[in-house]
């Protein structure tokens, strides 16, 4: 059975720091403009890079108006935040409502002082394109795409926080992906300030072909999108 093409956007929203419903509000306005399938949002978007920020409960009235904006988009919004269980988080949100679809299993020093690292690759089935979930430091670890794509992978989707003198990383660490396991790789990077020391974040957020070339990428400014359809 065939497939439609999939619409993509790679988002990189301005931040208030612990302000979720300011945060939800600069989603739902990425989500409505995108007007794409999926879009990704970087990694603790909905709080900020704050690792002391209370979870967010997929059930909170908070996040109404980002699943209003993906039942007019048809959206499937990729967000980020601290859940219960003391996880960094992917949560996906559709017309539906909000789940935690995917725990980051790969932490930094400063994160596991706090969180728990999370239990096993997942993998999103979206009109028939399935998508592979990572967070900020799985990408930096090899044995992470090696499970996630050995699952069956179109797109490597990964939500980052990156200083803004750390943007060749991102580049570096996709392209390996794209050359070792011919995936395509979207990467969600946080631009300006978002708070946990991150003065200025990388910004920069973009898609990659599953042959490397780049097919849409953000410049450093806050509230930038770019995206793609794949075929």
């Amino acid at each position: 059975m065939s497939r439609p093409p999939l619409t993509i956007a790679v988002a990189q929203p301005s931040c208030v720091s612990y302000d979720v419903e300011t945060n939800v509000a600069a989603h739902a306005a990425i989500v409505r403009a995108a007007a794409t399938r999926v879009v990704i949002f970087p990694e603790l978007s909905l709080t900020g890079y704050e690792l002391d920020a209370a979870p967010v409960d997929p059930a909170d009235p908070r996040l109404a108006p980002l699943v209003a904006a993906c039942t007019a988009a048809g959206a499937v919004a990729l967000v980020g935040a601290p859940v219960a269980g003391e996880h960094i988080a992917t949560l996906a949100v559709d017309g539906s409502g909000a789940r935690v679809a995917y725990r980051k299993m790969w932490l930094g020093d400063v994160e596991a002082r706090r969180f728990r690292p999370g239990p096993a690759p997942v993998v999103l089935d979206v009109d028939g394109w399935r998508i592979g979930l990572a967070i900020c430091k799985d990408t930096g670890v090899v044995a992470h795409a090696e499970q996630t794509c050995a699952a069956g992978v179109d797109v490597y989707a990964a939500s980052i926080v990156d200083a803004a003198a750390q943007a060749h990383v991102p580049d570096q660490r996709a392209m390996r992906i794209c050359a070792t396991h011919r995936v395509v790789v979207a990467v969600a990077s946080f631009a300006g300030s978002t708070g946990g020391g991150y003065a200025e974040t990388a910004g920069r957020s973009a898609i990659w072909s599953s042959d490397g070339s780049v097919l849409a990428r953000a410049g450093t400014a806050p509230g930038e999108f770019v995206q793609a359809t794949l075929t």
